[in-house]
């Protein structure tokens, strides 16, 4: 088997590396489905506020809070299936141009 040659500088190799380097190992992360919000306002069915801003672009943006959005910080709605898995009732933070 020949050998490779390898030269490694500031934490970065250079030159040629074994066809084994190419894997990369994943890490499975598990997210437990339990509420975000435990005590405020739960007799809300979703708990949303609104801000008035004076300098926006868009009439309304709105903000996640659900921790789960794939636009984070942007809300994509995620926060419902959230709500019907946990029972929670997490809804957007709405910015809204006054």
């Amino acid at each position: 088997m020949a050998s490779l040659a390898c030269v490694a500088i500031g934490g970065l190799s250079y030159g040629q590396q074994s066809p084994l380097a190419a894997v990369t190992k994943r890490r499975m992360v598990a997210v437990r489905a339990e509420s975000i919000n435990p005590s405020i306002r739960k007799t809300e069915d979703k708990v949303v506020d609104s801000v008035v801003v004076v300098e926006l672009e868009k009439p309304v943006t709105a903000y996640c809070r659900c921790w789960r959005s794939g636009t984070f910080p942007l809300c994509d709605g995620s926060h419902v299936k959230h709500n019907k898995a946990t029972g929670d009732n997490v809804g957007p933070l709405l910015l809204k141009k006054q």
